[in-house]
């Protein structure tokens, strides 16, 4: 039998609870971790140019299938990282995220602007950390 569990402590004493994050995640099992993911297609076309929420819907799309290739579902993350060129893109983000992510259990998370990605079409990018159960011995 498979066990994980994943504590999650949304406000430590002395510190403000987020909005739409925990402050900390901590669990037992195998660690996944999935490489930035942008707007691309299968083909690796992008996908939503100039569009925050097309190219937010596309990234989760593509976590979502990273994470399953590793056995992994977005309720087995404990961390998102947000890379995006303009902060005034995290409403449509979140709204998307919202759709993916267990907002009574949401992951820990940063956000940051930076001043480009490695394409000028792209205005976002997503990393994910995950926590999957270890087999247990015969399986």
């Amino acid at each position: 039998m498979n066990k994980k569990r994943l504590t999650h402590i949304p406000a430590p004493e002395g510190v403000a609870p987020g909005t739409g994050y925990t402050n900390v995640v901590m669990g037992s099992g195998r660690l996944v971790a999935v490489s930035g993911q942008v707007a691309f297609d299968a083909q690796g076309e992008l996908v939503g140019a100039g569009d925050p929420a097309a190219q937010a819907q596309q990234v989760f799309e593509n976590l979502r299938r990273c994470l399953a290739a590793a056995g992994a579902t977005f309720d087995d993350v404990i961390k998102l990282t947000y890379y995006v060129t303009d902060v005034a893109h995290l409403p449509a983000i979140r709204t998307v995220r919202d759709t993916f992510v267990d907002m009574a259990h949401p992951p820990a998370s940063s956000a940051v602007q930076v001043a480009a990605l490695f394409r000028p079409e792209l205005v976002l990018e997503v990393e994910a950390f995950a926590l999957v159960a270890e087999p247990t011995v015969g399986e």
